[in-house]
């Protein structure tokens, strides 16, 4: 139920975003208005992982997954990138050879 409420409010709001309903002067706030929803999102969320006990005392097994998973997206982030962009300059280079 929750998600159908989500992509409900992301609908009226590219419906919104679409037809121009919005002044130019909040347009020009979006950004700063983004930012601080994000600021205010993170800091509730440090409140509710604060008052969570459990969370409190398995920090250390969650850092160190935490670690593991970000060093593992970054790896391969970069490996999936030189894949595929070698693999694209290299069509590049043989389009360029045909002409």
């Amino acid at each position: 139920m929750n998600i159908l409420l989500y992509l409900f409010i992301l609908l009226i709001g590219a419906f919104i975003g679409s037809k121009d309903f919005l002044k130019p002067k909040l347009l020009n706030r979006i950004g700063s208005i983004q930012t601080l929803s994000l600021l205010f999102l993170l800091f509730i969320m440090g409140v509710k992982i604060g008052l969570d006990k459990e969370i409190i005392f398995s920090l250390a097994t969650i850092g160190l997954h935490s670690i593991i998973l970000a060093v593992a997206s970054i790896v391969f982030s970069i490996l999936g990138v030189k894949l595929v962009s070698s693999k694209i300059l290299r069509e590049k280079v043989k389009v360029g050879d045909d002409i």
